[in-house]
Formats: structure tokens, sequence, C-alpha cells
């Protein structure tokens, strides 16, 4: 009894320690982007593009890279959703317990450790291939290459966890595989499915080594899906190289405001899964 209750308590510490470790991690990096970056937040960096000499310490702003990670994130997330949705219901459905299914979710768990750059570097050859050059179609591509596995997976994980009573029951009333999975894994998963959709969001948009090559960079924000687009990692990245100071508090800056979204879409998707959970039978 008493070696169980000395257990008992030093993972009780272990997790306490843990849980201050992952929150003092977090509030450090929020305070020195905020400390450091604070001095070159303005209206104009967020409503402007960056205009001659930006990146010697002049007028301008991140509004290109604002607004091109917004198009590339959201063009990526839906294109992987509607990859990955179907697919998670099949494996759940149809191919159950099937070694087809076990190759598809080992296929997937390697894919979800493959370094970012290499999905870059595979887009950026493709693209060669077809003689294409970095622009937003080919960042949308190589994110949403580097969104499926993590989507698929969350979603398949989810999915797992649906009551079979649910699911007898549904066929006991006559309903067809492919209308249980619709209208009872899907909507049982929903809450787990749209947190599954963040994490991948989430990854993909604080992510430049993917986009380097496949995305490229330009100062105004894009046209059409064919012309270069740039990112607020990248921002980030070129800005801090700087030899000048003005450009790097500029760089944390930029780094601030990826924050603000990230937390913001992570926020927004917490209630979101809540008013879903309303939903769900347990």
């Amino acid at each position: 009894m008493h070696k169980r209750r000395l257990e008992e308590g030093f993972f009780q510490v272990l997790m306490v320690m843990s849980t201050f470790i992952i929150l003092g991690s977090f509030i450090s990096v929020l305070v020195v982007v905020i400390l450091r970056g604070a001095p070159a937040l303005s209206i104009s960096m967020l409503t402007q593009t960056p205009k001659g000499g930006y990146y010697l310490g002049k007028e301008g702003g991140v509004l290109n890279a604002i607004v091109g990670s917004l198009y590339l994130v959201g063009g990526a997330t839906m294109l992987a959703f509607a990859i990955s949705f179907p697919t998670a219901l099949y494996l759940n459905e149809y191919a159950q317990g099937s070694k087809l299914a076990g190759l598809t979710r080992q296929s997937l768990d390697v894919l979800w450790g493959v370094p970012s750059i290499l999905y870059g570097v595979f887009g950026f050859i493709i693209m060669i291939q077809l003689g294409m050059r970095a622009s937003l179609f080919g960042g949308i591509i190589a994110l949403t290459l580097l969104e499926l596995p993590i989507m698929t997976r969350a979603m398949d994980e989810v999915m797992k966890m649906t009551p079979f009573r649910l699911r007898e029951a549904s066929y006991a009333l006559g309903a067809t595989k492919l209308e249980t999975a619709l209208n009872v894994i899907a909507r049982q998963s929903m809450p787990g499915v749209t947190m599954g959709v963040m994490l991948a969001l989430g990854r993909a948009i604080g992510d430049a080594a993917s986009v380097l090559f496949t995305a490229g960079y330009a100062d105004e924000i894009p046209r059409s899906l064919f012309d270069p687009v740039a990112s607020l990692p990248l921002a980030v990245f070129f800005q801090i190289g700087t030899p000048f100071p003005e450009v790097q508090q500029r760089a944390y800056a930029s780094a601030f405001i990826l924050l603000v979204v990230v937390l913001s879409l992570s926020i927004s998707s917490r209630f979101v899964t809540r008013r879903l959970m309303k939903h769900v039978i347990k």
C-alpha cells in the first residue's frame, strides 16, 4: 500500500512538472515575441504590403504574407479534408480490420513523421517536371501533402471510438453502410474531426520548409493560383536574417501576428467543438 502511494505521488509530481514546463515554454515564447516585436507592430504593418526598401528598414507591412498564409492554408486544408474525410470513413466502415486498412494506417504514420522539407523538395521536383514555377498552387499542393497524414489519422482515431451499438442500431433500422458512415459515424465523430482539421491547419500555417521551394515569395498579393505568394513563416525567416535592427523587430512582430492567428483558430475550434458535443451520444 505504501509503495502504491509513493508511485501515485511520484507520477502526480511528474504530471504537474510537465504541465508547468509546457505552460512556461508557451509563456516564455509569447513574452519574448511581444517584447521584441511590440515596437514594430503598427496598423500600417497589418494593412500595407512591403514598399521599396522595406527590408532596409523603410515603410511597408506584411499584408502580403498574412493574406498569402490564409490562401495557402485555406486551400490546402479544404483539399486535404476532401481526401482525408472519405478515407477515414472508408477505413472505419468498409475496410475495418482488413490488411488494406492496416497498410494504409502504417503508411500514414510514416508520412506523418516525414520532415516537411521533403514535401517541399518532392513538390518542387514535380513542378520542374511539369514546367511550373513557384506559385500559390504549388504551395497548396505541398501543404496538402503535409496536412493529409495528420488529418486522416486524427479523424481515423476519433471514428474508431464510435460506439459499436450505434452501428448495430443503424443496421437494425435498415440503413446501408454508406448511410451509417455519413449519418452515424460522421455525426458522432464531428467534434474530433473538427479538432483533427485544426491540428493539421495549425501545423501547416506555421511551416516554412514545405513552401520555401513551392510557393516562392512575393511582395504583392497573388491574383491567380500561378502567382508566387508570401507566407508569414517565410516573412519571419527573411526579416530575421537581415542586419538591420528595425527589420529584425518586424520579424518578431510578424511572429506575434502568426501566434495570434494560430491562437484565434485554436480558440474558435474549441468553441465549435463544444457546440458539436451536444449532438454526441456518450
